[in-house]
């Protein structure tokens, strides 16, 4: 099969690779995976035996970048994307870089992810493979703008969502995280490199101990996740789905704003079942 019919899938956590898997398949595509030890779900390589013709997997370690580069290099890959997510822990303590990515970290500015991945990116360049955009097969999973649910935020959780977009953004821009959990006007958490599940539980755990002390914060808390300013399609796009609202069940909190257009929405009628059977509202906002 010729390159032009070949895609390069770098598959980090999550459904994200399978999704987009499916949809790379469907558009008649061979899929080459480059599925990280450390990350990538072993329900990949079932997949590829299943479909042998056309998904082939390849294992490697998050540190192997001249493997990567190689073995695409070998399936004649010049296009390729990244889906699923890599903890950031993990790239920046758990890794044993290989030369060409031990060089790469070397010489970056800041140790965030937007310049470690879009370094990687240009490397990718240089040896013949483009990276395309996360989004390029799925864009029907982008979220819609407006209420998702049978809920509508109410006063209190709207005026949250337009003070949480703010602290978001703010954030956002400096590539610390993308979520921040708020509370009648308070900031209770902001994303670092947790991830968001873990940012809404630390800010349930946080509103328990309020709690118990007597806090005369309400226990309402909203979930604001939004994109960079300046968000690169070709990794770390916004994703929620259905373990969002089961962190959310947990923490005890009510409401979820993300950007329309600008986020994915993973297994969207069983997200939206379990926030309408929480009392949840979920909304999309321009």
């Amino acid at each position: 099969m010729s390159s032009e019919n070949t895609l390069g899938l770098i598959a980090g956590n999550g459904r994200f690779p399978f999704l987009l898997l499916d949809a790379a398949r469907a558009h008649g595509l061979r899929v080459i995976v480059a599925a990280i030890k450390e990350e990538t779900d072993a329900e990949i390589t079932a997949r590829a035996a299943a479909d042998p013709d056309n998904i082939t997997v390849h294992w490697l370690s998050l540190g192997e970048l001249s493997k990567l580069i190689e073995t695409f290099q070998r399936e004649g890959v010049t296009r390729a994307v990244m889906a699923g997510q890599v903890k950031h822990k993990q790239i920046f303590s758990s890794i044993r870089p290989d030369w060409r990515l031990a060089k790469l970290l070397l010489n970056l500015r800041t140790r965030n992810t937007d310049m470690l991945l879009g370094a990687i990116a240009k490397v990718l360049e240089d040896e013949g493979i483009t990276l395309v955009s996360s989004t390029a097969y799925l864009e029907p999973m982008l979220a819609p703008a407006g209420t998702l649910t049978v809920r509508t935020p109410d006063a209190t959780e709207a005026a949250d969502i337009e003070y949480g977009l703010t602290v978001a953004r703010g954030i956002a821009g400096f590539d610390l995280g993308q979520t921040v959990v708020i509370a009648a006007g308070a900031c209770v958490a902001v994303e670092a490199m947790e991830g968001t599940d873990a940012t809404i539980a630390r800010a349930g755990a946080l509103f328990r101990t309020l709690e118990a002390e007597a806090s005369t914060l309400e226990r309402c808390l909203t979930v604001v996740k939004v994109a960079k300013p300046n968000q690169d399609k070709r990794f770390d796009v916004p994703v929620v789905g259905l373990p969002t609202i089961e962190a959310m069940v947990t923490a005890g909190a009510t409401c979820l704003a993300v950007e329309a257009g600008r986020t994915l929405l993973f297994d969207r009628e069983a997200m939206v079942a379990a926030a309408n059977a929480a009392g949840i509202a979920i909304t999309a906002v321009s």
